[in-house]
């Protein structure tokens, strides 16, 4: 790690020095629990005086989103964060984004709900990032970290990814992984597009005022024709469907030889790890499949696993049961497929999780 600048802080801190480092351009949030050190880690760092940065706190979600629309429209690389109930509050926005077809990234550090819940950590916000969650036909490309190391380096992927798909992109942690504390090597200081760059690179689309050798550019996701909108959702599909074929990403941990393949992604993989580890050491043949990107979901990994022979498939998540019918949809009946959850903010145990895949699946 010669030349390579590391330090110890949480994953919402780390969140807001990758952003700088990417050479972002602007944030529009509001404070929530447990994501609120994102913000105030900006504050502190003060990039308006380095990078030039903006670091604005609106006066609701529904405002920090539509501030990221209008920027996001202009070419620049901008961003908001929140946590559940703010993210709902931004489902409209974010409809209105995807159609308007525009790059940006969300990040939403999930506490339990329903409601106003608690500021524990949850992973019932599967749904609705990886479903839509506003109205519409449309796809955010959903990362899910694992560690602090992942909060940093999926800043710059989501931006990456947004920008190739012209795409909102979200980061989809949770209140375990953003408050968690853990060595991290951060990534060097990226210059910021200048006004010049972004018009010669993002002239078809982008909103910077009209040059006099093309013609205008509007931003927008409204179309009253109905022969023109089906066009325009087609083209979103054909996007989507490019996605799912170049963007999977996945962890497969021991499943070559595995009987049974635990799927978890966040927090949970972390916890699941230890529960392959442990059923392992009990002479279980017991492997685990760690999506790292929710959408697009790595539906083939699970199949080619489930046509190898895998006996049985357990998705483990903090909530009711939501990624679990994505697995059941890529295993498509070629082994049994269950759930094990908590809610409401409860974690479970490693030794938890084999006692569940014991009962549910090996001695069923």
């Amino acid at each position: 790690m010669a030349g390579k600048e590391v330090k110890l802080m949480k994953g919402n801190e780390v969140i807001a020095h990758a952003a700088v480092r990417y050479g972002c351009d602007g944030y529009f949030g509001y404070p929530i629990t447990p994501q609120s050190e994102v913000m105030e880690t900006l504050m502190e760092l003060k990039p308006w005086e380095t990078t030039g940065m903006v670091v604005l706190q609106a006066e609701s979600e529904i405002s920090s989103i539509n501030m990221v629309y209008g920027a996001a429209s202009t070419g620049k690389r901008v961003m908001t964060s929140s946590s559940s109930p703010g993210i709902s509050l931004m489902a409209e926005g974010l409809s209105y984004i995807a159609g308007a077809e525009l790059p940006c990234l969300i990040i939403n550090c999930q506490r339990g709900g329903p409601g106003l819940g608690t500021i524990q950590p949850s992973q019932g916000d599967y749904f609705q990032a990886c479903k839509g969650g506003g109205h519409g036909d449309y796809k955010l490309i959903v990362l899910a970290p694992n560690s602090v190391q992942e909060m940093h380096d999926h800043v710059a992927l989501g931006f990456d990814l947004a920008f190739k798909y012209r795409n909102p992109a979200m980061i989809l942690a949770d209140g375990a992984i953003g408050q968690m504390m853990e060595k991290v090597v951060l990534a060097e200081q990226r210059p910021r597009k200048s006004d010049a760059e972004i018009a010669a690179e993002y002239r078809d689309w982008a909103v910077y005022g009209k040059p006099a050798d093309r013609p205008r550019n509007v931003s927008t996701s409204l179309e009253l024709q109905s022969e023109a909108m089906e066009k325009i959702n087609l083209r979103l599909q054909a996007k989507y469907k490019a996605m799912e074929e170049n963007e999977v990403r996945y962890e497969a941990v021991d499943c070559d030889d595995a009987e049974y393949v635990i799927v978890a992604f966040g927090s949970s993989a972390r916890i699941c790890a230890a529960t392959v580890e442990a059923a392992r050491a009990e002479g279980l043949k017991v492997g685990l499949l760690r999506p790292i990107t929710l959408y697009p979901f790595p539906t083939q990994a699970l199949a080619a696993l489930a046509a190898r022979g895998v006996k049985g498939f357990l998705s483990v998540e903090l909530n009711a049961g939501q990624m679990v019918e994505d697995v059941r949809l890529a295993v498509n009946g070629k082994a049994p497929v269950e759930h094990y959850g908590r809610q409401g903010g409860m974690i479970y145990s490693p030794d938890e999780v084999l006692q569940a895949l014991k009962e549910k699946l090996i001695n069923r």
